[in-house]
């Protein structure tokens, strides 16, 4: 049956009319070429990928318009090409995360990369089926984000794209379908030298297929806000843009309805119904967009807030909109009932102060590679949430939208961020390569995408752009800033500074004043908060990057710096060449960095000071400072496989001060340190901490002002028992102790959160962690045995890890050298399988371990 036939996009309406939208995760086939097997390239695409963003140019004048020709013919586009021999897989996809990673010098990528091979053309390509119930829809691909440059080819057809790989965007397929089976082909060209960490490559978030009717709600097209918030009563305010796809035919007479429903957590649907906005009428021509908006105002709203102050309660707009009588869309919105106070002396939610507690997350997941995975993510955020952080920033660019879904529902705030650089180079194949062309509709597309969600707090459209200190710096920020703030007058917006002083034009453009390491101080530098206060004392200020200390989970090194700073390898300083680890103290910071103490100082000093976003919360592929030959980061206060370091501990008591915990460090286990001296430190949020060593008081220590540990630095090595009590208002507040250990012989493994079922939905995971024990169930800090994992029954493993940034080992390996005593292996249940999964660990000389996962 013909397209013309068929009846695409000319407004013949299906019996069963409304919106759907298919998940287009499975089925796919895939090629990475190292070489360039089409000779296409962005300048040749750009015409045609240019006008995708129509919708997101204010200037109509300038808005790119489809070429009436098309490219030249792509083989691998189109239907008859032969496929098979391709890879089957399902999305989201990582090309790159399964290595083999690069080792030596003078390879294609290197640490600051990750070490794996991102560069390359990928192409991705599935069928797809239209059936008569499809008739008259417009159907549309919307892509969360593929890395990068990726063009779409629709039966041979080229649709449109996006470059900037971490954009979601839109295609509309609609003019190039057929009845029956529909062949999509999906081109991305990954460069090397693209990015200053690890990108991931290929279409690593989600892909749908959206069938709607011709007069729909836009894309993004509710904007909801509040206002006149208190426990009593709200204001909330709604924007629906209709859209009609139709190039022929008169104007659609579109009645718009929007009822508000509390969202059921427990479901993730609407519950009870809480209010109604006014009905409206518009009249929306062909091929145009046509707004309305409206206000309600809620009785003892249930308010949004984040954890641990606040509950993150959240609703559901459900819009309709009916054409003659008949319902033709329906189109719901998550949104939360919350107000921002952006003042001198921090930020306010609902009124209430809220010190942000926050850290800087990369995109990607550890050993998942930059490939999403919503329990993956979720586990990140659960365990940031533990140690008491309530906010994170997007460091350097848009998150995936699931992450901005699990934020609201955990109570979260957001700094939302979207660029890393603007009109000058970081790498050679930056953003800046079309920062010119795009830079508009990309910051415009992001906030639209992401404005109706509750935890995001404020906006980020830069990270230390070279542009602040040049001479067109200002005109470029504010550009960008009134970008922002015609998108969403609601929130205040910024950028990570690391440069720009309080008296150079830049800083006088943002909202707020994000510091990066400058507030606290750079290295043993003095604090600058003072400087900016005096300059702009009603703008809030906050540190958008602080800290940036360097650790590897559980090593020690000697002798320990005296003082509660240091700057790492300066004169060898907390650092082993040797192994490339670095002292887990966590005192020794970057050049532009500091300690957790000394910023911790700073903050207290300048009571004013909003907040920190340390950097970071997770260890991330890339950046490996101060060792560019390993493959991860050493900055997370959480290592790579998940495993909390030292310092976990150290902001727990500061941010949870609450929890009656201790913490004791380093590991007891010294053979070789008898006699010698071994400091020990204590975090607590106790404000008093007395040390014994096999029952003999080190001395009872209480916390001096700007002091955030407990330290006894005097302690000479005796293996045994290291116990510490530690008080709070003259009452024993908690105690913890650590031994030396015997030699290993057992695995232990554990689930996260001791969860031992799995959904067999092919996306589910399980975080199995195994142990190196001794015969007392102590785990061997020193033990690095070689562990193999295996599994029965319908589950695999997907990767393994240890949270090692030398490790060298591909992810995928069911081999993995424990690091300090732990290492993790990821399972996930196959889809449509149940039963047990038993899951085995075993090394030479221990005994083995097994734990039972139930796939159902």
């Amino acid at each position: 049956m013909l397209l013309s036939i068929f009846l695409f996009g000319v407004g013949v309406l299906s019996a069963a009319a409304g919106r759907e939208r298919i998940s287009l995760n499975a089925d796919w086939r895939f090629q990475r070429f190292t070489s360039n097997p089409d000779n296409l390239n962005y300048n040749t695409l750009k015409p045609w990928l240019l006008p995708s963003a129509a919708n997101f140019v204010n200037d109509a004048s300038k808005r790119a318009t489809r070429p009436t020709s098309q490219p030249p013919n792509v083989t691998y586009s189109l239907a008859n090409f032969d496929d098979k021999s391709w890879e089957a897989l399902s999305l989201p996809h990582d090309w790159a995360v399964k290595g083999p990673f690069y080792s030596g010098n003078n390879v294609p990528v290197g640490g600051g990369m990750g070490r794996l091979p991102i560069q390359g053309v990928g192409w991705y390509r599935r069928k797809f089926e239209l059936t008569s119930a499809d008739e008259g829809k417009a159907v549309y691909l919307e892509v969360d984000g593929a890395m990068s440059y990726a063009a779409v080819w629709i039966n041979g057809k080229l649709a449109g794209g996006w470059p900037y790989g971490y954009a979601s965007f839109r295609v509309d397929l609609t003019p190039y379908l057929q009845a029956g089976s529909n062949q999509l082909a999906i081109r991305l060209d990954q460069a090397l030298d693209s990015s200053r960490w690890y990108p991931g490559a290929g279409i690593y978030r989600n892909v749908w297929l959206t069938k709607v009717h011709p007069t729909h709600v836009g894309q993004y097209g509710t904007s909801i806000t509040s206002r006149s918030v208190s426990a009593q009563s709200a204001v909330v305010d709604l924007i629906v843009q209709v859209e009609n796809s139709l190039t022929t035919g008169g104007p659609t007479e579109v009645q718009v309805s929007t009822d508000i429903h509390v969202l059921d957590s427990a479901m993730g649907l609407p519950g009870a119904r809480v209010g109604q906005f006014p009905n409206a009428t518009v009249s929306v021509g062909t091929n145009a967009i046509k707004s309305t908006n409206g206000s309600v105002t809620l009785q003892n709203p249930k308010l949004w807030g984040p954890r641990p102050s606040q509950e993150p309660n959240l609703h559901v707009a459900v819009t309709r909109l009916y054409s003659k009588g008949e319902l033709i869309d329906t189109y719901e919105t998550t949104f939360g009932i919350r107000s921002l106070q952006y003042l001198g002396d921090g930020l306010r939610v609902n009124g209430r102060r809220v010190y942000l507690q926050g850290v800087c997350q990369h995109h990607d997941l550890g050993s998942l590679g930059a490939a999403f995975s919503v329990p993956a993510a979720r586990r990140q955020l659960e365990l940031l949430q533990e140690m008491g952080s309530n906010a994170i920033r997007t460091s350097h660019n848009p998150p995936a939208p699931e992450l901005l879904d699990l934020a609201d529902k955990l109570g979260f705030l957001v700094l939302d961020e979207i660029f890393d650089t603007w009109g000058s180079h970081k790498t050679k194949n930056d953003f800046q390569t079309i920062f010119a062309d795009w830079s508009e509709p990309d910051l415009r597309s992001f906030i639209r995408r992401d404005r109706n969600h509750a935890s995001v707090w404020a906006w980020s459209y830069g990270n230390e752009v070279a542009e602040q200190g040049s001479s067109n710096g200002a005109s470029v920020a504010e550009r960008l800033r009134n970008i922002v703030r015609q998108e969403d007058s609601t929130r205040q917006s910024t950028v990570g500074m690391n440069n720009a002083g309080p008296n150079t034009a830049f800083t006088s453009i943002v909202d707020i004043i994000g510091l990066n390491y400058q507030g606290e101080g750079k290295g043993n530098g003095g604090p600058t908060f003072e400087n900016f206060r005096g300059k702009f004392p009603n703008k809030m200020i906050f540190s958008t990057e602080s800290s940036s200390v360097v650790s590897s989970r559980g090593t020690y090194l000697f002798p320990v710096v005296e003082g509660n700073n240091a700057i790492v390898n300066q004169n060898g300083a907390g650092v082993d060449t040797r192994t490339r680890q670095v002292s887990s103290y966590d005192l020794y910071a970057v050049s532009w960095g500091a300690s957790p103490d000394k910023v911790f100082a700073a903050q207290d000093r300048y009571s004013y000071v909003a907040g920190e976003f340390v950097w970071t919360g997770w260890d991330y592929l890339g950046e490996p400072t101060p060792f560019d030959s390993s493959r991860s980061s050493y900055f997370g206060i959480i290592d790579l496989a998940g495993f909390p370091k030292d310092r976990f501990y150290l902001y727990q008591a500061r941010w949870n001060p609450n929890v009656n915990m201790a913490y004791i460090l380093p590991h007891w286990n010294w053979p070789d340190r008898k006699g010698q001296v071994t400091p020990v430190h204590v975090f607590s949020s106790g404000d008093e901490a007395e040390l014994f060593v096999n029952g003999k008081s080190q001395g009872r220590q209480k916390k001096a002002q700007y002091t955030y540990r407990f330290r006894w630095d005097k302690v000479a090595y005796e293996a045994g028992e290291v116990r510490v009590v530690t008080y709070k208002g003259g009452k024993e507040w908690a105690t913890a102790s650590i031994r030396t250990t015997g030699a290993a012989s057992n695995l232990q493994l554990s689930t996260y959160q001791n969860r031992t079922s799995i959904k067999a939905d092919g996306s589910d995971l399980s975080f199995v962690s195994v142990a190196v024990a001794d015969d007392k169930g102590d785990v061997v800090p020193t033990a690095e045995p070689n562990i193999t994992f295996s599994v029965k029954g319908p589950g695999e493993i997907v990767t393994t890890d240890n949270g090692d940034p030398t490790d060298m080992v591909a992810f995928p390996s069911k081999e993995r050298k424990a690091f300090r005593g732990l290492a993790l292996a990821i399972v996930r249940a196959k889809a449509g399988a149940s039963g047990p999964i038993t899951v085995t660990a075993s090394a030479s000389g221990l005994k083995t371990a097994e734990i039972v996962l139930n796939a159902e």
